[in-house]
């Protein structure tokens, strides 16, 4: 079931929501530059097993409102905090890809940890996310030929073979969202940091990432599984940022065996 939530004056983020009356629910942040149908072989799965799968398109990407401004990781965690309050969801379990994983960090921090009752981090994009030559390189792409720039993300996010259907699908998924949007997150990946906030998480937190992902170095998570106590960190030996789809079956049972 899909609909939109109001997060800001005339802004409203587009919200999958799969088997509403699910005993459990799992809010699934989406990775930059991509949105909540990256999940599409989670939400396969879980919700016939009893769980309440929800979706978010952030602002300026998949189906939602894409405006000018407000691509600031502050932001991005209040338009979460308005979905969870507007849905009156409580106990969930947050999990977060990528940037997705940075925004879920900043609801958690800025937010007091409000509704959540698990943390997950798949290849999180934290403590630090670009570095300045990297955002550079994307910000000129994205700015001069985004196709290309797209192209380029799809073909070096999977450690596994990836038919070209399929990556054509997740190429045009990354074009679904705005220019715009694609550059500002750029540059918040390049500017903004999580150091001194992991030591405010407190959840149950389950780390894992792709051992060959060339985005975010695996070392990204051997971090964060330091400085957030008591998280547990699960190494995907055949991944490389994209997990959720190259080793589906693995990630799928232990996000469930998390929620136990």
């Amino acid at each position: 079931m899909g609909y939109f939530v109001t997060v800001e004056t005339d802004i409203k983020l587009y919200i999958e929501d799969i088997n509403p009356t699910g005993d459990k629910t799992i809010v699934f942040l989406h990775g930059w530059p991509l949105n909540y149908k990256q999940f599409e072989y989670q939400f396969n799965v879980l919700p016939s097993m009893g769980f309440r799968c929800i979706g978010i398109d952030w602002r300026g990407f998949g189906q939602s409102d894409k405006p000018l401004e407000g691509y600031d990781f502050n932001r991005l965690a209040d338009d979460i905090a308005m979905v969870i309050s507007t849905l009156q969801l409580d106990h969930i379990i947050l999990v977060g890809h990528s940037t997705g994983g940075a925004i879920a960090l900043r609801y958690m921090t800025r937010y007091k940890e409000y509704g959540v009752s698990k943390l997950v981090l798949i290849d999180a994009a934290a403590p630090t996310g670009f570095t300045s030559e990297t955002a550079r390189k994307f910000l000129t792409e994205t700015y001069n030929d985004r196709p290309n720039m797209m192209r380029e993300i799809t073909d070096t996010f999977f450690f596994q073979y990836i038919t070209k259907p399929f990556s054509d699908w997740f190429f045009q998924m990354g074009l679904d969202a705005a220019s715009w949007s694609t550059a500002a997150i750029i540059k918040t990946l390049r500017d903004e940091k999580f150091d001194t906030e992991l030591s405010m998480i407190t959840v149950p937190t389950l780390i894992v990432h792709g051992v060959h992902d060339k985005v975010i170095p695996f070392s990204q998570a051997e971090i964060l599984n330091d400085k957030i106590k008591g998280s547990k960190l699960i190494p995907f030996e055949y991944s490389g940022h994209g997990l959720f789809w190259e080793e589906r079956k693995k990630f799928n049972k232990e996000l469930i065996d998390f929620t136990s």
